[in-house]
């Protein structure tokens, strides 16, 4: 899937292979830290829930996790490849990236804005065409997440919720071993939202050899699939591993420095305030 790449160091020894491998990363900008030393590691199949308050370095992790930058400090190995020792252009090429805050300068159709996959660009390319194949493999990718009917529908008149199946289908366009889903509920009513993480549990089960990290506020956001979570708290990484193991009261209510009751009800995550306790 890589090929061409350069500085891939070897596969790890047992279990399935790491696909993401951030070790004691710094990112510091004008004198602050955003992450300090933050460690994730991600195998193929894993799919991994980053989760914290505004400002936790969510975004930033992510950041670095769709080779979009670099750390100022430690090593970020992605699909194998290190940062700074790749091309990051061609790195990208190889990491599906889903954000709902997705800008076009014209408008198009869903067809169209899945096929920018390929292209790597935000609307369509001027005289590029896709083959028949990669026509046919967009129009099966837009079925799977619900939209064939909507194919040649513009996107300026898609609901919230259809855009972001839509870039779903766009982003598993290039076969990534990584997928990235940045608060893909972002702007979702209940019924779209319970809608796009159906499809998302239902993705994961048709590509189970991908991974998948998703950014999120909400726990109530997170799909059933998820399998790990790493809780971030002040650029630090608060907790982190499996995620029923995670995504415990003491360990969220920590975090977010405040008291919560969190509980796991078919298969989803749920969390309600709870009262402080006063000491004697």
């Amino acid at each position: 899937m890589t090929e061409g790449l350069a500085d891939a160091p070897p596969e790890p020894v047992g279990g399935a292979p790491l696909v993401l491998a951030v070790e004691h990363v710094r990112v510091t900008r004008q004198g602050r830290d955003l992450l300090d030393d933050v460690s994730l590691h991600v195998r193929a199949g894993e799919h991994w829930a980053l989760i914290g308050p505004n400002g936790a370095g969510k975004t930033t992790l992510l950041t670095l996790a769709g080779a979009l930058g670099h750390p100022t400090s430690g090593t970020v190995d992605v699909l194998g490849h290190r940062l700074g020792r790749v091309d990051l252009r061609e790195l990208r090429q190889h990491v599906g990236h889903v954000d709902p805050r997705h800008r076009m300068l014209g408008d198009a159709t869903v067809r169209e804005v899945v096929l920018t996959g390929l292209t790597g660009s935000t609307d369509p390319v001027a005289r590029w065409r896709p083959t028949p194949e990669q026509e046919a493999r967009a129009d099966l990718l837009t079925a799977s997440v619900g939209l064939e009917s909507r194919r040649e529908g513009l996107w300026s008149v898609l609901s919230q919720g259809e855009r972001g199946r839509a870039l779903i289908a766009r982003a598993l366009l290039v076969e990534p071993a990584l997928l990235l889903l940045d608060e893909p509920a972002t702007g979702l009513d209940v019924a779209a939202r319970e809608h796009l993480l159906d499809t998302v549990d239902a993705l994961r089960l048709a590509h189970p050899e991908v991974a998948s990290v998703t950014v999120t506020h909400h726990l109530e956001d997170l799909p059933a699939s998820t399998t790990h979570a790493l809780l971030l708290r002040d650029g630090r990484v608060a907790a982190s591993g499996p995620a029923d193991e995670v995504l415990t009261s003491e360990l969220v209510s920590a975090a977010f420095d405040h008291p919560l009751a969190i509980d796991r009800v078919d298969g989803r995550w749920r969390a309600r305030s709870r009262p402080r306790t006063t000491p004697r």
